[in-house]
């Protein structure tokens, strides 16, 4: 590692943020302050990551939403003290880390499949518990018949 990645890494351990691990196709809620006047409060922006540039400190997303049936565009700074909380919505089953695309879609065709959670974790549990199950132990059905 050079110098300079050295610095940016210090920098973003000194900013203590909590970015969750999210990619293109996602639904995120972003909550960022907004300023009006002497006001302030927290506007929440929701719409599906088109893009995730990762620069390190300088690392940005562009998220889309469709608002009164017209897109509305916003590209956030990733550690950028404006954005209060970000939060997965759901996550979205995609094949490109781009989707501009999106932009020349509307209604159906501008979806995106959901990603379901992984079901070979589940089978892999499975499979270990009747590699017990060999070795002599008793699972919990058995158990109940004797």
């Amino acid at each position: 590692m050079n110098v300079i990645d050295d610095i940016e890494k210090s920098e973003i351990d000194k900013l203590g943020t909590n970015i969750p691990d999210f990619g293109s196709g996602d639904t995120l809620r972003v909550s960022v302050s907004v300023v009006e006047g002497e006001r302030k409060r927290i506007q929440v922006f929701e719409g599906v990551v088109i893009s995730k540039k990762n620069r390190g400190l300088n690392s940005s997303f562009i998220v889309r939403k469709i608002s009164s049936g017209e897109g509305v565009e916003r590209t956030f700074q990733t550690y950028s003290p404006l954005i209060s909380k970000i939060e997965v919505v759901r996550r979205g089953d995609v094949r490109r880390a781009k989707l501009f695309y999106l932009r020349q879609r509307s209604g159906k065709s501008a979806r995106i499949r959901e990603k379901l959670p992984n079901r070979r974790s589940d089978a892999v549990t499975k499979t270990k518990s009747s590699i017990k199950n060999e070795n002599g132990e008793k699972s919990a059905e058995t158990q109940s018949n004797d």
